[in-house]
């Protein structure tokens, strides 16, 4: 049984043993922590928004941290199965103090998770979510009596919300769409998006193919939407004659593309066609993580916009977004955040951009990828002994490729620019191992480098 603690949350394994899975003890003792971490940011009364996705432990998940809530005295707005971005919309339109989305993203069926959001309905940075862990520790929430405790409101009208903030969200262009004729095939993995999804694409004219679009959180194959998870989404888009498929994950903050002939668009592509769309109607700044594709970062120099790297994480994302007044970003899992819709990723948004796209190239999804420059990525990693001074190994490869341009806000980047490739190591915070990421114009190249950079470390090692 695994409990994961971290900055952005707390996740684990259903069920066991307190302190070491994710059981109803541990649901009480984080979500009374994040009632005292929001009573120490202000007095009176609170309110947090509670969404949750569809998966089979979310009914007692709810039951029991929307109860500790109002055991704190703070009131709750449940929203019942509603999107990641649905949720952290939700916040601001309700003027809350905080929100709590109930999902381990694209974690297996047996998983869940409290995602932390703040009064921005952006997930907490590093100093809140080490203070709220520490608050957790000293068990610091006072319960209220009997005359203070919260009170429980519910609202299913916010994925409707969303999806209308969607259709006038200035960039989608429903009439092109609607003209369009789109017939698309979705798979959301029987999760919330199976209700999110289809209900956005019906109100933008799109004939909509479901696969596994019923909400009943017995996921229909391996939930993260990689490529070797999608083989049934290929088969269906091509044997639908649909111009396009789309996954989601369970919490439909991520967005994978299929192409009409079945082959894979690439997580790492939706963004760079998204950010393409984007900027060319708002010339400007865009940010993705390290371990994102370099598409990126040539998309928007090529529409006269500079490019900025964050370290791995939404919330570095984002930061570094408003640091340099980004007008998009994301990441490369299939991540799009624009930031005047809402600062978070958010798969809805994604589908009406790209449809958008789509609509007014007036080509195939198949011929879009191909408009733009094609890099591979190669995703590696080494195990170490515990007692391994990884730190101090990065700084070795540092030095070793000190001829090559090096970034170092979140593990070591090297980027050989010349011939336009780059790999990312990065140490996990829970295993000993480091990650290492490699992108280059070939697959071949990719694997090749990556290969080059581990034989190094362990002969560092």
């Amino acid at each position: 049984m695994t409990l994961i603690k971290s900055i952005s949350g707390i996740r684990g394994t259903v069920g066991g043993t307190a302190g070491e899975a994710l059981t109803p003890a541990d649901l009480v003792k984080f979500s009374a922590a994040y009632a005292g971490w929001l009573r120490q940011r202000r007095e009176g009364r609170l309110k947090v928004v509670v969404g949750r996705d569809a998966r089979i432990s979310g009914e007692m998940v709810q039951r029991i941290v929307c109860g500790t809530l109002m055991g704190c005295g703070v009131d709750v707005a449940y929203l019942g199965l509603a999107t990641t971005p649905t949720t952290a919309m939700a916040v601001t339109y309700e003027q809350a103090d905080g929100g709590i989305i109930l999902t381990a993203s694209h974690n297996p069926a047996e998983w869940n998770a409290l995602k932390l959001l703040n009064s921005e309905g952006e997930f907490l940075d590093a100093a809140d979510g080490k203070a709220l862990l520490e608050l957790a520790e000293q068990r610091g929430c006072v319960f209220a009596d009997a005359g203070a405790l919260g009170t429980l409101t519910e609202n299913s009208t916010y994925t409707d919300r969303h999806i209308e903030a969607v259709l006038n969200y200035p960039l989608v262009d429903v009439d092109a769409i609607y003209r369009a004729g789109f017939k698309v095939v979705v798979d959301a993995v029987n999760s919330v998006g199976g209700v999110a999804v289809p209900k956005l694409l019906a109100a933008l004219g799109v004939e909509t193919v479901p696969l596994f679009c019923e909400p009943t959180g017995r996921f229909a194959h391996t939930p993260e939407p990689l490529p070797e998870n999608l083989w049934e989404l290929s088969k269906k888009t091509v044997a639908e004659n649909a111009q396009l498929g789309i996954a989601v994950d369970p919490d439909v903050d991520r967005l994978a593309l299929v192409c009409e002939d079945g082959t894979m668009f690439g997580e790492e592509y939706t963004l760079v066609a998204v950010a393409d769309y984007v900027l060319s109607h708002r010339p400007g700044n865009t940010v993705s993580n390290l371990s994102s594709s370099r598409a990126l970062r040539d998309v928007t120099e090529a529409r006269g916009g500079s490019y900025f790297a964050s370290a791995v994480g939404e919330v570095n994302v984002v930061a570094e977004m408003k640091r340099v007044n980004a007008v998009i970003g994301g990441e490369g899992n299939g991540g799009v955040i624009m930031p005047d819709f809402h600062y978070g990723r958010d798969a809805l948004i994604g589908v009406g951009l790209f449809l958008s796209h789509l609509a007014r190239k007036q080509i195939s999804c198949a011929q879009l990828r191909d408009s733009y420059p094609a890099y591979f990525i190669s995703k590696n990693k080494v195990e170490f002994m515990p007692d391994t001074p990884i730190d101090a190994l990065l700084e070795k490869m540092k030095k070793q490729y000190s001829s090559q341009r090096i970034t170092d806000i979140d593990g070591v980047r090297i980027d050989f620019d010349r011939e336009k490739k780059w790999v990312h190591l990065r140490k996990s915070n829970t295993e000993p191992i480091i990650r290492i990421y490699a992108e280059a114009p070939g697959a071949a190249q990719a694997d090749a480098l990556a290969a080059e950079v581990m034989k190094s470390m362990r002969y560092e090692v």
